[in-house]
């Protein structure tokens, strides 16, 4: 795209030059829980910040922050099929994003003044074919699914949709609207393309390619995911990694070092290390633990010890377990954890990290 074209682009979509996108870690830059790590989830499970994979299958997709991307992305993220598999009717495969309602506010979808919104994305698959893309409601009750011709090189896609006039959108810090791709739904989630449908989390057509389907091997590699009010896509708004990672901090974060996976042994650095100058008897709290972003909502914590022990807190001079920990008190800012051992703690100094998820 020329220059000329980039700042006619940035003139007709009526949008603000900068915060004009709505999709949180879109050049999937953040990954807090698995670094560059190849996971394949067990169900449904979050795989780089703000992205979920929704399988009704387990063990047919791997998951995976790489660094082949278009020209100027430094990440994608890459799904392979892990097993090749055919979907039955009620089988689903997709990743996407939910954005909080807060952020669609003002977009008042679900009403008469819907503002026209554009969703453009990178992609690349290595099998050539029509895969589905849809814009949901946040409880599903809305939809516009779209098929999207992907090819085997790095390309630039968009979609624009000006319909949304009913639907529930909410506009708190629960599911406002959700952008999917699919990786092979079954028949029971084909809709239309190109209309607005009400079909209860339909994602793709009867002729959508289905990429779980195709060969062990096969990939399909995605980035820089923007959506904007407007009709037409402006170029990728890049953001800072500290940005983007406060962004994402937002619903979930942990303590290790970036890079860590959480539950990693040996796990000092960055860890809350107080000394508690009384005996804590059992089901008392210890010490505040605080997040380092305010959180959506309160937020499901786990502690771990320096040996990397789920729910249990360490003896910060000898490294060792030293009780089992539970949680209370967990709110958008804070949390408690309390001795539940069963018996007195000494005082004595103690240490933990936490992880904490707040995600839609």
């Amino acid at each position: 795209m020329s220059k000329a074209a980039e700042l006619a682009a940035l003139i007709g979509s009526q949008s603000a030059l900068s915060n004009r996108n709505l999709i949180i870690n879109g050049a999937m830059t953040i990954s807090q829980r698995n670094g560059t790590t190849a996971v394949t989830p067990t169900g449904s499970g979050y795989i780089v910040d703000r992205w979920t994979a929704s399988l009704s299958q387990s063990s047919k997709l791997t998951f995976q922050q790489v660094t082949d991307a278009p020209v100027g992305f430094a990440n994608s993220l890459k799904v392979t099929v892990a097993s090749q598999f055919t979907p039955a009717a009620g089988d689903f495969f997709n990743i996407a994003q939910v954005i909080e309602g807060n952020n669609i506010s003002h977009l008042e979808l679900g009403s008469a003044n819907a503002k026209t919104i554009t969703l453009s994305f990178y992609a690349k698959v290595s099998v050539a074919g029509n895969y589905g893309v849809t814009l949901w409601s946040g409880n599903g009750d809305r939809h516009y699914i779209t098929n999207v011709a992907l090819t085997t090189s790095w390309a630039e896609y968009s979609i624009t949709a000006s319909g949304f006039s009913s639907g529930t959108f909410n506009t708190d810090n629960t599911q406002g609207m959700r952008v999917a791709f699919d990786l092979g739904s079954g028949s029971d989630f084909n809709n239309t393309a190109g209309t607005f449908g009400t079909g209860s989390y339909d994602i793709n057509t009867s002729s959508s390619t289905l990429f779980v389907s195709q060969s062990a091997g096969a990939t399909f590699q995605i980035t820089g995911v923007q959506l904007e009010v407007g009709e037409q896509a402006t170029p990728f708004e890049h953001r800072s990694f500290g940005d983007e990672l406060a962004r994402c901090q937002r619903y979930y974060e942990h303590t290790y070092p970036y890079g860590t996976a959480p539950g990693t042994a040996n796990g000092g650095i960055g860890a809350d290390h107080r000394y508690v100058g009384r005996e804590t008897p059992s089901n008392y709290g210890y010490y505040t633990g605080h997040y380092r972003v305010e959180k959506r909502a309160a937020a499901t914590v786990t502690v771990y010890s320096y040996a990397g022990t789920a729910n249990q807190i360490a003896h910060g001079d000898t490294g060792g377990d030293s009780g089992a920990v539970g949680v209370i008190q967990n709110g958008t800012t804070s949390f408690l954890p309390r001795n539940t051992s069963g018996s007195g703690v000494s005082a004595r100094a103690l240490l933990y990290h936490f992880k904490a998820d707040a995600e839609l």
